[in-house]
């Protein structure tokens, strides 16, 4: 699996929002035709993709559940917070 879960989660989010501002172009009464059926065309890939990350992210509980996958836990180490890594001044 390429993606972890919380990516999974995030590019669902954002294609939420993507879903629901096309979704407002689909609906002006104030739109040319040709926008209008051009952001209904983009809505119907936009909710196809968001409904991919969606098995997709299912498809990843059900293997966790089944014990199937375990997620990987990515550390992250950051000099910049420990006073160890400090630069001594040449002064």
């Amino acid at each position: 699996m390429a993606e972890t879960m919380g990516s999974l989660m995030d590019k669902i989010c954002i294609a939420e929002l993507k879903i629901y501002h096309i979704q407002e172009q689909v609906d002006r009464t104030d739109l040319a035709a040709d926008l209008r059926q051009l952001s209904r065309d983009r809505l119907m890939v936009m909710k196809r993709q968001r409904d991919d990350l969606v098995a997709e992210l299912n498809e990843a509980a059900a293997s966790w559940t089944r014990g199937a996958w375990r997620p990987k836990v990515y550390r992250q180490f950051k000099m910049y917070n420990d006073p160890r890594f400090q630069m001594k001044s040449r002064a």
